[in-house]
């Protein structure tokens, strides 16, 4: 009855209309019509039927839902598992030269590097005996006004002069051994002993020398050798089976390569590390030293790898280990500017020592500047290259040495060498990594401008400050 009053679109035929006159309304009864069987099969007995059917169904999906989720998370974890393991095994790309060597370039390459090279590196330590007193110090300018008073009388009769006015008691004297100061250097020789550094940590000829190895050994350091053209010195120390460092190629270096400093910071952080580029090469700059005295250094490299004070005479290294340089200034300022010496210009010297004992230097034996813009025009010349022969700062400073190769050639001030064997002089090429190619005893031909001429003058070499057999 109630499913078909909910989709039976017509009006039941149970329901008939009876008219009543009964104050004037019509009314609609119902009249109940007599029982029906139900006929077996119909739609209403069949879903009753299939109920259980239909659970059971139901059940099975929900339960064959939950097994394949089960199955389906764990064959993933599977499979996701073994793609992850054999991603992981895959081997990177490797970057390379056209000689199959590897070219580095991340940070795990630097710490290699590093850890070659810093056995090598030494800290050198600078000594000295020093006189100090004790007793009364010399009155000072203070002193002065705070022991003597004065008051409304001494404007009248003068300041009153205090007691104990007078010469200080004589001071006592002491002489004790202090740390002056300090640098870095690096081993070339494990047998021999033989440490290089800068010849401005070492230049004091009255001072001690100590070297601590990267391992906290200490040895007492005899100065070998000082080259007189460059800012290089050779230690000894009495030590074999010593971490020897490797030497690479200056002349191949590139602007924007890594680098790496190595060296004793501030002569109190032992082995400080610091990265950076090669900012530029062949750089020619005057350095100096706190006492006033100053150098030039030719063709040198410039880097932004932070070289501190007591980084003198330290490694500058690549990343295969390599030093290619010998760290020796800093400009204060700016930020970030450092130089080293090539390594290249040090194996000369290098050999020198292992060989002979002391550094063999060629000279020529005269002082020079290099031509200029400024000099050009200052003195309206007609060449625009070349080295001008000239007086240095002091009287006794000859711009040619008596009794020198240039002296017995015939050279003279104002001369300007213009070629050295075919080779133009200039700021890229000077005169003296000219002269420090060759040998003592080497003869050369100079192209030299000589009173608005050029003339061809030979010169032989000789061998700068031989020492003389005893």
């Amino acid at each position: 009855m109630f499913f078909k009053k909910i989709f039976s679109p017509s009006k039941p035929d149970f329901l008939k209309k009876e008219k009543e006159e009964e104050e004037g309304k019509v009314i609609w009864t119902e009249k109940k019509p007599a029982p029906k069987k139900k006929k077996p099969g119909t739609f209403f007995t069949l879903r009753f039927k299939l109920r259980p059917i239909m659970g059971v169904m139901l059940v099975s999906m929900i339960i064959g839902a939950i097994a394949g989720g089960f199955a389906g998370y764990y064959a993933g974890s599977y499979f996701l598992t073994d793609f992850i393991s054999t991603s992981s095994i895959i081997a990177p790309q490797v970057i390379r030269h056209s000689d199959n060597n590897l070219l580095p370039t991340s940070n795990q390459d630097a710490t290699i590097a590093v850890e070659q090279a810093s056995p090598s590196v030494v800290s050198i330590i600078v000594t000295k005996e020093i006189t100090t007193y004790y007793g009364n110090p010399q009155s000072s300018f203070d002193d002065f006004f705070k022991n003597w008073s004065f008051g409304f009388d001494d404007f009248f009769y003068g300041p009153r002069i205090p007691e104990n006015w007078g010469p200080n008691p004589p001071q006592e004297e002491k002489k004790e051994t202090r740390q002056i100061g300090g640098g870095t250097g690096f081993i070339i020789s494990s047998e021999d002993g033989l440490i290089l550094t800068n010849k401005h940590v070492v230049s004091d000829t009255e001072a001690e020398y100590t070297v601590i190895t990267n391992d906290g050994e200490k040895y007492e350091a005899e100065v070998l050798a000082r080259d007189p053209f460059n800012d290089i010195a050779i230690l000894k120390v009495q030590a074999s089976d010593l971490s020897e460092i490797k030497l690479g190629d200056s002349d191949t270096l590139k602007i924007g390569q890594t680098v790496i400093a190595i060296g004793n910071a501030l002569g109190e952080y032992r082995n400080t590390v610091t990265k950076g580029v090669i900012s530029g090469i062949s750089r020619r700059v005057i350095a100096g030293d706190a006492y006033g005295s100053s150098e030039v250094l030719e063709n040198v490299i410039q880097t932004d790898a932070a070289i501190n004070f007591g980084n003198s005479g330290g490694p500058l290294i690549n990343l295969q280990g390599e030093v290619i340089g010998i760290n020796t200034a800093i400009n204060i300022e700016g930020q970030l500017i450092g130089f080293a010496i090539p390594v290249n210009q040090a194996k000369q010297v290098i050999e020198s020592v292992k060989e002979y004992g002391y550094i063999i230097r060629p000279y020529i034996g005269v002082r020079y500047t290099l031509i200029n813009k400024d000099i050009i025009e200052k003195n309206n010349l007609e060449v625009n290259y070349g080295a001008l022969i000239v007086r240095g700062p002091e009287e006794s400073d000859l711009a040619v040495i008596p009794g020198s190769p240039a002296n017995k050639a015939g050279l003279a001030e104002n001369d300007i060498i213009l070629e050295v064997n075919g080779e133009k002089i200039n700021e890229e090429y000077s005169l003296s990594r000219a002269i420090q190619k060759h040998q003592p005893g080497d003869e050369i031909e100079l192209k030299v401008y000589h009173q608005g001429e050029e003339k061809i003058i030979k010169v032989i070499l000789e061998e700068y400050n031989k020492p003389t057999e005893e």
